[in-house]
């Protein structure tokens, strides 16, 4: 049984989203600060967790930096500000979604399923990701639409990769920049645009109305979850 851990120390929350979780069969467990949030991580292993930014003892960001250090676990941030910088800070820290409060419990457990269904995919990953009419060869670094191979620079390679391989998840450009290089600089993330610039120039049928890479305003890049959208 898929388990998720639920951190936020409003407990009413807690009820509710634990209420719908196990109504469409998940194992959840709770914590209700960061100290115990971490305890529970290590002691059951949850397939997902669900992690409020503002904790008493140890703070949302605190644990997601934390668990990143040495686990691929998806996280779904919950933040009580619509605040882009908040958006991309969690994103930054290994955050693969967020859901900004008050919010539809029903959305949530959708969020949920998209983001464990995403991960189950990117467990495995694939040699060759097919996007539509784009084939992407990761072992042999080759891009080719019908049969016919699209040059890329490393770099737009490895951009397209990152994203085709986790189809549906927004990175940021620090994200992106950290991905690809190894390490990003602020200041320099604005440079991902240009590349993307000419990476959509190469792939995409019509460069001005991107079927592939697509901008998520104020946060960064994604590609579809399905294929052909």
């Amino acid at each position: 049984m898929t388990k998720i851990l639920v951190v936020d120390d409003e407990k009413k929350i807690v009820e509710i989203v634990k209420a719908y979780l196990e109504r469409e069969g998940y194992e959840v467990s709770a914590a209700y600060d960061g100290k115990s949030a971490l305890e529970v991580v290590k002691q059951q292993n949850p397939d997902l967790v669900i992690l409020d930014l503002m904790l008493p003892q140890v703070s949302g960001w605190d644990i997601c930096r934390a668990l990143r250090v040495n686990s691929n676990i998806p996280i779904i941030m919950l933040t009580a500000r619509d605040d882009v910088t908040d958006k991309i800070v969690g994103l930054e820290l290994g955050a693969d979604d967020y859901v900004t409060k008050p919010f539809d419990p029903k959305e949530l457990v959708s969020r949920v399923k998209a983001v464990l269904r995403r991960t189950a995919v990117n467990r495995t990953p694939k040699a060759v990701l097919k996007m539509s009419d784009l084939a992407i060869n990761t072992e042999k670094r080759e891009v080719r639409r019908h049969g016919e191979s699209i040059e890329l620079t490393p770099m737009e390679f490895d951009l397209l990769a990152t994203l085709a391989q986790n189809p549906g998840r927004v990175f940021s450009r620090m994200q992106l920049l950290d991905t690809v290089q190894g390490v990003a600089y602020e200041g320099y993330e604005r440079t991902i645009d240009s590349h993307i610039k000419n990476l959509r120039k190469k792939i995409e049928p019509d460069a001005g109305q991107p079927r592939y890479v697509i901008t998520v305003h104020g946060i960064g890049y994604k590609v579809p979850e399905t294929a052909d959208a």
